[in-house]
């Protein structure tokens, strides 16, 4: 996965390609958790670039796109809102994949 460093670069992902964003921090324990298997789901979902934001870096995106919890998702492509994951709660494997899923 792909880490976002700029408001910028953020902003040209976003329009240029379909992509997934992963709202997280290191801190957070409920991010901690999903971390083991975001590579199968990577994997599973290849139609999508994935790419990762660290809340404490970039909180002024997290602020425009009004992430308030994580770890949060949200899909894109090229510039159109496809949907959003958006919560402070602990996400299984399989909320994420019925999340995706349904974005097709």
């Amino acid at each position: 996965m792909n880490t976002v460093k700029t408001a910028k670069e953020y902003q040209a992902i976003k329009q240029e390609k379909k992509a997934i964003f992963v709202f997280s921090a290191e801190w957070c324990p409920d991010c901690r958790f999903i971390e083991p298997f975001l590579p199968e789901i990577e994997q599973q979902f290849s139609d999508y670039e994935f790419y990762y934001i660290d809340r404490d870096q970039l909180l002024d995106v997290c602020t425009d796109e009004n992430i308030f919890g994580i770890p949060s998702f949200v899909a894109y492509d090229r510039g159109k809102e496809l949907g959003r994951f958006v919560s402070k709660d602990r996400k299984t494997k399989e909320e994420i994949e019925q999340f995706i899923q349904g974005l097709q």
